[in-house]
C-alpha cells in the first residue's frame, strides 16, 4: 500500500503547506524569469470563478454545450479588447497556451511535409518551432520539415541578406517555405518583417509572428508591431510580458479569422479553459490602461540592468545594439562555469533566472542541461514597482554570487531585505493587496 493511500489526509495537507511555503519563498526572491509575471489581485479573483468548472466549446454564440449565456458575454468582451489592445481586426482567445496558438496555425495554414522556415533554439527559437528529432511541436506533431535562417551572432539579430539568399534557393529548387516563424524565445531585438516580407509573400509564404515574449511590449508601443510590418498572423502567451494568466492567443486579419476559428475547435482544443478566458480579458483591461508606462519601465529597467552586469564584466550578450530592445538580457557565463550550475547558484540565494542555449554552445558541445547561458528578464520586478535603481542592485548581488562566488547567510539576507520593498502590484487597477499573498479559501 503506498503512502497516499495510508495517510491520504496527511498528503493532502502537505499539498497546502508547500503552496504556501512557496508564496514565502517567492516573496522574498527576486524573480527574473522571462517566461513569468505576477497577475493582480483582479485576474486571480477571476482565475477561481466558477467559469473553472464549465464547458464550452465553440465559438460565442455557436456553444456545443447549454449554460453558457454569461459565459459568451465575457469572452466576446475578451476578443474585442484583443483587438483593440492589438489593432487588429480578428483575435481568437480560446488557446490554452502559445504552443496550443502555434500549433492551430500550422493546422490552419500548413500540411504535413510542408517546408517551415524559423530560427534554432540557441540563436532564439522556441520548442514549438523545432524539427522531429528534436521532439519539437512543429516536427514531431504536425510533420514539418524545417529549415533555419541564418542568424548574426555576433549582433543577435537575423542576417537579412543571407536568409533572402536560403529563400531563393528554396524557391529555385521548386520548395518555397509554405510558413515562416519570427519572434522568439530568445529576442532581444525587433525582427526584420518588412525587410523580409515582399519575398516571402512572392513565394505564397504566410508569415507568423511568435510574440510570446514580447506581446507587453508590442501592445505598450515599445517593440515592433508586426502585423503592420508585414505579419499575416500573431501568436502569443498571455502571462510574460502581459499581465496573465496562462494562456494563449491568436490576432490576425479578418480574412483568415475562419481558417484560424476551426483549427482551434475542433481541430487543436475542446473546452478551452474558461476561467482563463475571465483572466485574460482583466489582464487585457489592465494593459490597455496602464500598458504604455509599464512596457516602457520594462525596457528601461533591462537596459539599465544590461549595462549594470557589463561594467562588471560580465559578458552580456548584443553590446553593439545597447544589450537589448526588449525584456530579455543574454548573459554568456561560460568563463564562470556553465549556466545550469550558476542558475543553481542563483536560486540557491533567491535570485531565479533560466539556463540558456545561446549561440555558439552547439559547436563547444553544450546542452541545454549545462549551457553557456543565462536568459533574465524584467517584466515580473518592473510589476512590483522596481525601476532603474533597483536593477542597479540585483546586477551587484549576481555579481557577487556568480563572478565572487559569494554564498551563505550575508547575500541571501541582504536579497530577502532588498526585496521587502516591493511586495505589491503597480500598473493594475486595485494595487494595495500584497502581490504574494497566499489565498485561503478553505
Amino acid at each position: 500500500m503506498s503512502s497516499i493511500e495510508k495517510k491520504p489526509e496527511l498528503i493532502y495537507n502537505n499539498i497546502f503547506n508547500l503552496l504556501k511555503e512557496h508564496q514565502t519563498w517567492i516573496s522574498q526572491s527576486i524573480p527574473l524569469i522571462a517566461s513569468e509575471n505576477i497577475p493582480s489581485s483582479a485576474v486571480k479573483e477571476a482565475i477561481v470563478s466558477d467559469f473553472g468548472c464549465r464547458y464550452a466549446e465553440g465559438w460565442p454564440g455557436e456553444r456545443l454545450y447549454a449554460g453558457c449565456k454569461y459565459i459568451d458575454q465575457v469572452e466576446l468582451i475578451c476578443i474585442d479588447l484583443a483587438k483593440k489592445l492589438f489593432n487588429t481586426e480578428f483575435a481568437d482567445v480560446r488557446p490554452v497556451s502559445g504552443v496550443n496558438a502555434n500549433l492551430a496555425v500550422y493546422s490552419a495554414f500548413t500540411n504535413p511535409g510542408d517546408k517551415m522556415l524559423t530560427l534554432s533554439i540557441p540563436n532564439g527559437g522556441h520548442i514549438s518551432w523545432g524539427k522531429k528529432e528534436f521532439f519539437g511541436t512543429a516536427g514531431l506533431v504536425h510533420g514539418l520539415i524545417i529549415e533555419y535562417m541564418s542568424f548574426d551572432k555576433s549582433e543577435m539579430k537575423i542576417d537579412i541578406d543571407k536568409t533572402k539568399d536560403n529563400i531563393n534557393k528554396l524557391v529555385k529548387e521548386g520548395n518555397p517555405p509554405k510558413i515562416v516563424m519570427l519572434g522568439g524565445s530568445l529576442i532581444l531585438f525587433p525582427q526584420p518583417i518588412k525587410e523580409l516580407s515582399e519575398i516571402l509573400h512572392d513565394c505564397g509564404t504566410i508569415i507568423n509572428y511568435d510574440a510570446a515574449h514580447v506581446s507587453g511590449l508590442i501592445a505598450g508601443n515599445e517593440f515592433q508591431d508586426p502585423l503592420r510590418e508585414g505579419a499575416d498572423i500573431m501568436t502569443f502567451s498571455t502571462h510574460k510580458t502581459l499581465f496573465g494568466p496562462q494562456g494563449g492567443t491568436i490576432v490576425s486579419h479578418q480574412k483568415y479569422g475562419e481558417q484560424i476559428k476551426k483549427a482551434v475547435f475542433p481541430g487543436n482544443t475542446s473546452n478551452h479553459h474558461l476561467h482563463h478566458v475571465a483572466g485574460k480579458a482583466v489582464a487585457f483591461a489592465e494593459m490597455i490602461q496602464f500598458g504604455k508606462q509599464y512596457a516602457s519601465q520594462v525596457v528601461k529597467n533591462a537596459r539599465t540592468l544590461a549595462q549594470s552586469l557589463f561594467e562588471k564584466g560580465i559578458n552580456v550578450l548584443g553590446e553593439k545594439d545597447g544589450f537589448t530592445r526588449s525584456h530579455q538580457i543574454a548573459v554568456d557565463v561560460s568563463k564562470y562555469n556553465d549556466g545550469g550550475t550558476l542558475e543553481t547558484d542563483l536560486e540557491n540565494n533567491n535570485i531565479i533566472v533560466n539556463r540558456q542555449l545561446i549561440p555558439g554552445d552547439t559547436k563547444a558541445g553544450r546542452n541545454y542541461v549545462h549551457p553557456g547561458g543565462l536568459r533574465l528578464g524584467t517584466s515580473e520586478v518592473t510589476r512590483l514597482g522596481m525601476k532603474e535603481n533597483a536593477m542597479v542592485e540585483i546586477a551587484e548581488f549576481i555579481k557577487r554570487i556568480i563572478v565572487n562566488k559569494e554564498t551563505g547567510d550575508r547575500i541571501k539576507n541582504d536579497i530577502i531585505d532588498f526585496k521587502k520593498n516591493y511586495q505589491k502590484i503597480h500598473y493594475a487597477f486595485e494595487t494595495e493587496k500584497e502581490a504574494y499573498s497566499y489565498i485561503n479559501i478553505r
